[in-house]
């Protein structure tokens, strides 16, 4: 078992696929059949699994996010890291902080359109951290 950390730039708001990192850190490990576990460690960014085909899949959740959880909402009081801050940090809670991936006969289960992908969700980015465990 093991836990690796691994850095991700992050230059503006949106999805970054993360899926070459984590299976390179699983391939390392030399794992056959195991769990693998990842988890961001913000609170203003999130980790989903997605479409990793079609582009527009991309956009089309970023944009319908951004319109769910728009900025200079009324109801936040939490605004002193700017207008894009609070929506980031529940964009963050609607989404997940971790993920759980089985790793089966050396390979993730991710389906055959899958990606897992770091969701940025301020809009100036920055470098996000997450941590990958293994385990088998």
């Amino acid at each position: 078992m093991s836990v690796k950390q691994v850095w991700v730039q992050t230059p503006h708001q949106g999805l970054f696929d993360v899926t070459a990192s984590v299976i390179k850190v699983m391939q390392e490990e030399n794992v056959v059949d195991g769990l693998c576990t990842v988890f961001v460690q913000h609170t203003s960014a999130s980790l989903v699994i997605q479409e990793n085909a079609d582009p527009s899949a991309k956009r089309d959740l970023e944009r319908w996010l951004n319109h769910l959880v728009p900025e200079h909402d009324s109801l936040y009081t939490h605004t002193l890291e700017g207008a894009d801050d609070m929506p980031a940090h529940i964009k963050s809670a609607l989404t997940a902080s971790s993920l759980s991936i089985p790793i089966v006969n050396g390979q993730l289960g991710l389906g055959t359109w899958q990606g897992i992908y770091l969701w940025e969700h301020r809009k100036q980015g920055g470098e996000r951290s997450i941590l990958i465990h293994i385990g088998g």
